[in-house]
């Protein structure tokens, strides 16, 4: 058996380290690591409920208002505060907004340049992909411009992106008028044209009745970037790729006039089950955090040890049911019921495939939906309905979904004061160590029996998009 560490990894958000142990050319186990500290939990002790608002942006660069949305639905569930429907609306276009770019940066930026590497130049795709990711080539310059127009989306709607305080209890600051919105469809409309013709090569109606493994011949022939993907899948085995637990979290998300298009809920033996959120906990037995039990996270503290003895990460260990969960687009289409995704699962588990594939199919969704959004406006109504500054005394959660998946705020406010605040982001599950039965995450699972092939590794890494910063807050 020999050791192999890889990292700092490069184009992941944050820092991460990953310890292979190898036997017979393949990863007998894994070990992941988070070795950076920040203490956002910390930092929000003794601060009033508002101050989140301003402080948890800042967790992250990338989902920032993903961490806004949390604390939003965190001061609501604790001042019983009701947004107005169209504060809703905009929120949920705004939050659409990020993580549909995200989808973007993880495809183009994050995953298909390891496609492009020299170890694959005699594969028959690999050409093209060169050229098209290339600094200055083709998909590099669309993608990014797509990607601008929705940051410039949210800084119309949001006054800035990241960190905007335009999110509130009562829903949002910013009013939208009728030429607003007009140039809004107008942007969004840009954006469309890049994901039907670019990314997909489809219809965004033609990818959404996709429903079967079969029909993906329509994707892979239809001259898009997913097709192109697709191919070099088929080619790599990323079918069979990067299997972990196959027990899958989501939260609800988006809500709005009391319904969520997307339901919380747990994906388990081939089928949802409900979310019960006690049944989370928080186990630190190899995180570098003072030695306690496995606590749910409203109860849980933040006690750094950086010298504690066979920890080896500032990650926690979620676990729900004392097992590991993976969350994400693939969670959130399962439990959503995408046929197509779940057949693939039900064939060969969570998979490099269904982990991307899974981003592509919520694309189209997620651009359908900010459309609508947008539509149902009624610009007569208000924006912002009255809410409490000062949140009632109490404990509660404040839960949506990132791009990586389930994101949730746990926090306790006495006397106005917050006196615990607890975070489990998306990448706390994925990226989790082993817990205090020697249960590892799911990324770690998911890296067993890979072979000793670096870009074989990146890429199961890569299909789960890691966000670090957020991992450790």
């Amino acid at each position: 058996m020999s050791r192999k560490i890889l990292g700092p990894f490069n184009r992941v958000e944050g820092d991460l380290a990953v310890n292979l142990t190898l036997e017979n050319g393949r990863v007998a186990q894994a070990q992941v690591t988070s070795p950076l500290y920040r203490g956002f939990e910390r930092a929000l002790v003794g601060r009033p409920l508002a101050d989140a608002l301003v402080v948890v942006p800042r967790i992250c660069g990338i989902c920032s208002v993903s961490q806004s949305v949390a604390a939003v639905r965190l001061m609501q569930a604790l001042s019983g505060a009701r947004p107005a429907a169209n504060g809703e609306r905009v929120m949920n276009i705004v939050h659409a907004c990020e993580n549909l770019a995200d989808h973007l940066t993880h495809f183009y930026l994050f995953f298909a340049p390891d496609l492009a590497h020299a170890d694959y130049a005699g594969q028959p795709w690999h050409a093209d992909w060169a050229a098209r990711l290339a600094s200055g080539g083709p998909a590099a310059r669309q993608w990014l411009a797509a990607r601008a127009t929705l940051l410039r989306i949210v800084g119309l709607l949001a006054g800035r992106w990241p960190h905007t305080l335009a999110l509130q209890a009562g829903g949002v600051t910013r009013t939208v008028d009728a030429a607003e919105r007009l140039r809004l469809l107008g942007w969004l409309a840009e954006v469309r044209r890049f994901v039907e013709t670019t990314l997909l090569g489809l219809p965004i109606d033609a990818m959404l009745a996709i429903d079967h493994p079969d029909q993906l011949e329509r994707l892979r022939a239809a001259g898009g970037d997913s097709g192109r993907w697709l191919r070099a899948a088929d080619a790599l085995g990323f079918a069979q790729l990067g299997r972990a637990h196959d027990h899958f979290l989501a939260f609800a998300a988006y809500g709005c006039d009391g319904e969520h298009p997307w339901p919380a809920g747990v994906w388990r033996d081939g089928a949802a089950q409900a979310l019960n959120l006690r049944r989370i906990q928080e186990d630190v037995s190899h995180s570098w955090y003072e030695n306690a039990p496995a606590r749910h996270p409203a109860e849980g503290d933040t006690r750094p040890n950086p010298h504690k003895h066979g920890a080896y990460s500032w990650n926690k260990a979620p676990r729900i049911d004392g097992l590991p969960a993976e969350t994400g687009a693939l969670a959130r289409q399962l439990l959503a019921g995408q046929g197509c995704l779940r057949a693939l699962v039900a064939a060969h588990g969570g998979s490099v495939l269904t982990r991307v594939l899974a981003r592509q199919f919520e694309a189209a969704w997620l651009l359908a939906a900010i459309e609508r959004w947008l539509r149902e406006l009624d610009l007569a109504a208000p924006f912002i309905a009255a809410a409490p500054h000062d949140a009632v005394d109490g404990c509660a959660a404040g839960l949506t979904e990132a791009a990586r998946g389930a994101l949730g705020h746990w926090a306790t406010v006495e006397h106005g004061q917050i006196t615990r605040y607890q975070i489990i982001a998306p990448t706390s599950w994925n990226f989790s160590p082993r817990d205090a039965h020697g249960m590892p995450g799911p990324l770690e699972t998911a890296l067993q029996g890979v072979a000793d092939h670096e870009l074989s590794v990146q890429h199961v890494v890569r299909s789960f998009d890691p966000c670090m910063v957020c991992t450790v807050h």
